[in-house]
Parts: structure tokens; C-alpha cells; sequence
């Protein structure tokens, strides 16, 4: 017998041993995890159902992503119940201590007819494509699939959406939607990177949705050459799962405000004004302020320039779109920390970032029930609702 059978068998006496029965039962009643540590090329063909697959060469590594609670119950499965055995005694050595092997592996759990799912996995080719993301653990495969069947909305592909669009789609968001009713000018190339002196006079839509098709050609890019007003918000809007606000003007905003208020759907909204720049995430949530609870009314003209009055410099909305555009990733994987009840300001003249506090109106908007929320016409946002 070998030194590893040897291993194996003293395990064997010392660790708890457990049927594919107890461990779903345990999963069930016991608030217990599940863990597959199979080769990803193993469980192509299928996983129990309540599964959680970790690696075994992954798991000391990331097995706190999946549980970082030392006394949780795990139940470890592997193919036929042997590394099964070595991966219970590593997470007990880590100082987990409900750990459990599961008696004769995934080959049993098939054989005692429970229920399993077929995962669905990358490509050979999104592997190879996303590989730097698939390293991080707070993405991974699971993370990148999410990524890959999100659907995002971009309000305007000037400044503030070029930078945005381009690292979504080179992050593999699987659709992107896009707003934009101009057309390429000469001034805007100062900043607005997705279009290039080839593309003057096109569709701001179509010159981006060409750049993101060169460069990420797995992206959906569905174009909406439209001004958004209240007729078409709402059904604009709510084929998608984020919105990330680059519009340049406050009554476009509140309309978009509004409408993801009542949709249910998060807003990431950004704006800039030659060396500052704005980042917030209004959420989908009851507790989370909207726009208007920052903005109740409409200030005058005179008091919001656009950037072609104000000037802009050109290299800013590159990164605050950027930001946007990171916002949106973690929004969408449901990591970190972000920014709803928060606004990053970047001030790119003095070299300074601040958070600011938000805090949600009393009587505001976002505090109505949804069907009693009308949109407006863009010309009667004079005014607070």
C-alpha cells in the first residue's frame, strides 16, 4: 500500500464520513454547504444542485469567499470520496470545524439518483479571453457568466460613455445599449475616445457600436438613436439591468432619475465640469436617495453650463467614465463596497478625492410607490414634482 493510500486510510478513521443523503439533508435543515471539489473538466457533464464548486488545487486559496464562517457545517464531495478526505483535513488545519467527507463522492450522489445540474461554463475561447478576470476570486467563472448575461444601458456615448462603453465591453458585459441621437462633430474627439476623425458625421451610435464590435466582438450592441423623452423611457429603459447615466444636460436627468425609480432599476450617474468630476450609484432600493433628493428643482441655466459653454478638459471624463464603468462591475457582480448614499468627487486640478455624504429627501419622488409615478415632458422639469 502507498504512503497516500496509507493517508487516506488514517483519514479514513479519524475524519467523519457522511452519505450523499446526509449531506443534502444537512444542506437543507442545517444551514450546511455544500462543496464540490472536482476539476473544472469534471463536473462538465453535471453537480448537485445545491453545489458550491471549488477546486481542490483553489481551495485553501478561496474557500473563505465561499464560507468565512469557521462553524458553518461543510459537507466536501469529490469524484469517488478520496480527495474529498484530504480537502476536509486542510479546512479543519485552516480551523473550520464542521467538516465532512461525503462517502463514495459525486459517483454515489449520481447513483442515489439526487438531484444534479449541468453548469453552465465558459467557452475555450471566453476562457482564454477573460483569464486575468477568472484569477481574481471575487469574479471568477461565476462572476464572469453574470457578466456575460448583464444588460447595461448607456445614456449618451460622448465623454463620459466612450471610456464606460469600451471597458464594459471589454469586461465581457454581454449587452450593451446605447443612447445617443447626435452625430460625430470635430470638437469632440477631444474627449470622446470611441469615435475616431473616420466616424465625423455618423451616428454617435453606430461609430461606438463599431468600436466595441473591433474590439470585443462576444458583445450585443443594440443602438437607440433616439433623445430620450417620456415616451420612450420607459420602454428604453427597462430591457436592461443598470443604467449608467453620461448625459449632459439636468432635464435628460431627471427624466432618467424618474424613470429608474419607478422601473426598479439602479442608476449610475456621473457628470463633469472642466477639472471636476461626479460619481454616484442612485439604487434600486427604498433607502437609497435618488437624484431629486440631491436636486429637488431645476436650477436655472446659468447655474448648470453644459461643457460646451463651460469647457471641459478633455482627458477627465476618460476617468470618470472609467469609474462608472467600475461602479457598473461591481454593481452588477454584487462585490464591494459602492456608492449608493455616496458621491466621489475628483478634482483633477488639485490632485483631490473626497466622499461626500448623501442623504435621502423627506417627501421625495423616490419615496412614492412606482405606479404613482408619472414622467414628465422634458420641458415641464422646471420644477420639483
Amino acid at each position: 500500500m502507498s504512503s497516500y493510500e496509507n493517508r487516506a486510510a488514517y483519514l479514513r478513521q479519524t475524519l467523519q464520513e457522511i452519505s450523499p443523503e446526509q449531506a443534502l439533508h444537512m444542506v437543507r435543515h442545517d444551514d450546511a454547504i455544500l462543496l464540490d471539489v472536482r476539476d473544472a473538466d469534471e463536473i462538465k457533464d453535471g453537480l448537485p444542485s445545491p453545489a458550491h464548486h471549488l477546486a481542490r488545487g483553489q481551495l485553501e486559496l478561496r474557500v473563505h469567499h465561499v464560507c468565512d464562517d469557521k462553524q458553518r457545517p461543510i459537507a466536501v464531495m469529490c469524484a469517488g470520496g478520496l480527495r474529498s478526505l484530504f480537502a476536509v483535513e486542510s479546512l479543519k488545519n485552516l480551523g473550520y470545524e464542521n467538516v465532512y467527507s461525503i462517502r463514495g463522492g459525486y459517483k454515489q450522489w449520481k447513483e442515489s439518483a439526487l438531484e444534479i445540474r449541468i453548469p453552465q461554463q465558459l467557452s475555450t475561447q471566453a476562457k482564454e479571453r477573460y483569464a486575468r478576470h477568472l484569477l481574481v476570486p471575487e469574479v471568477g467563472e461565476a462572476g464572469q457568466l453574470k457578466l456575460m448575461h448583464s444588460r447595461v444601458l448607456l445614456i449618451g456615448v460622448g465623454g463620459l460613455g466612450s471610456p464606460a462603453a469600451l471597458y464594459l465591453a471589454a469586461a465581457g458585459v454581454g449587452t450593451i445599449g446605447i443612447v445617443d441621437a447626435d452625430v460625430v462633430e470635430s470638437s469632440n474627439l477631444q474627449r470622446q475616445i470611441i469615435h475616431g476623425e473616420d466616424q465625423l458625421g455618423k451616428l454617435k451610435v453606430d461609430s461606438a457600436a463599431t468600436a466595441i464590435g473591433r474590439l470585443n466582438s462576444m458583445i450585443k450592441v443594440q443602438t437607440h438613436p433616439h433623445y430620450l423623452d417620456e415616451n420612450n423611457a420607459l420602454e428604453i429603459l427597462s430591457q436592461y439591468d443598470l443604467i449608467l447615466d453620461g448625459s449632459d444636460n439636468f432635464k435628460t436627468r431627471y427624466l432618467i432619475n424618474d424613470a429608474c425609480v419607478k422601473l426598479g432599476i439602479p442608476n449610475i450617474h456621473a457628470a463633469v465640469y472642466r477639472f471636476e468630476g461626479y460619481v454616484t450609484t442612485f439604487g434600486s432600493n427604498k433607502e437609497a436617495p435618488c437624484y431629486r433628493c440631491i436636486y429637488p428643482e431645476l436650477p436655472p441655466p446659468e447655474m448648470a453650463p453644459s461643457c460646451a459653454e463651460a469647457g471641459v478638459l478633455g482627458v477627465l471624463p476618460g476617468v470618470i467614465g472609467v469609474l462608472q464603468a467600475v461602479e457598473a462591475l461591481k454593481v452588477l457582480l454584487g462585490i464591494g463596497s459602492n456608492l449608493v448614499g455616496k458621491m466621489l468627487r475628483y478634482d483633477a486640478l488639485h490632485n483631490q478625492v473626497s466622499i461626500l455624504q448623501l442623504d435621502k429627501a423627506d417627501d421625495c419622488l423616490c419615496g412614492h410607490a412606482p405606479e404613482n409615478i408619472q414622467l414628465k415632458p422634458i420641458e415641464a422639469y422646471a420644477c420639483a414634482i
